[in-house]
């Protein structure tokens, strides 16, 4: 492949649904010249409920669709995919794999000594990679562990609009979060969220990863970036969720 080639072959992202268009979004800001396939697993979601190689074998699948396609890198756009699959994906494809992570070093950074909630999957606060994050980082700072599984299915379900569940599965999930100083947003579907919990929540901080992934894809394919390209492809494992990614993103773009 020549360079010319690879500056302009698109870069892929996945999620187990519609949560990882945060990251999409993220993404076009930072790199705004790179044409972009976003695939949705919404026909498997939700993928916290299921077990590690299960979601494995779901993110292998997309990933050799979005390898066929000519991405010159994936972004696991999925903090719960990127628990469960990504050594894996980045032992079996030779192209940069790019996953996310609870960005709990932002928040203990940011808050030292302050109280933190983490809200994630079940599967991604169960996980070592979680474990290991804690070991590193919180083991001086008081962290809660909330898994939020209502917070998924709010977006998958199309119900961002319902204010009355969203508040009501905001201040449960705030409920079982000790009271804190922070709250890392450690699923891409809860950034849909932040607005409202900047409302709702003034004195508290909501941190997520996406910048963080955005930054971090611009380093890892330098030299490799696009200049001519910034198309967005949306891909869906469920037809009907076509319409809402795009809606999605958009209503993104209103909140900014």
């Amino acid at each position: 492949m020549t360079e010319r080639n690879r500056k302009q072959d698109p870069i892929g992202l996945f999620d187990s649904g519609l949560g990882g268009i945060s990251v999409l979004h993220e993404i076009h800001k930072e790199l705004p010249r790179e044409d972009l396939i976003y695939f949705g697993d919404s026909l498997n979601n939700p993928y916290g409920t299921k077990d590690k190689d299960t979601i494995r074998d779901l993110s292998d699948a997309i990933c050799r669709q979005l390898a066929d396609a000519g991405c010159k890198a994936i972004v696991i756009a999925c903090n719960t995919a990127t628990s469960a699959a990504a050594p894996y994906l980045r032992a079996r494809y030779d192209i940069p794999i790019i996953g996310m992570e609870p960005a709990l070093k932002v928040a203990v950074d940011q808050h030292t000594n302050r109280r933190i909630a983490v809200w994630a999957t079940d599967l991604t606060l169960k996980e070592k990679k979680f474990q290991d994050l804690m070991d590193k980082w919180g083991r001086d700072v008081p962290v809660t562990r909330v898994p939020c599984p209502d917070l998924v299915q709010l977006v998958e379900q199309d119900r961002l609009q319902d204010q009355e569940a969203v508040d009501a599965a905001l201040q449960h999930y705030m409920a079982l979060s000790g009271d804190p100083d922070a709250v890392v947003l450690g699923c891409t579907h809860f950034v849909f969220y932040r607005q409202r919990l900047q409302e709702l929540y003034p004195e508290i901080s909501f941190i997520d990863g996406n910048h963080g992934t955005a930054r971090h894809l611009g380093e890892v394919l330098a030299g490799s970036l696009n200049d001519t390209g910034g198309k967005i492809e949306y891909r869906n494992s469920d037809g009907s969720k076509l319409g809402l990614s795009r809606r999605l993103y958009e209503r993104l773009e209103d909140t900014q």
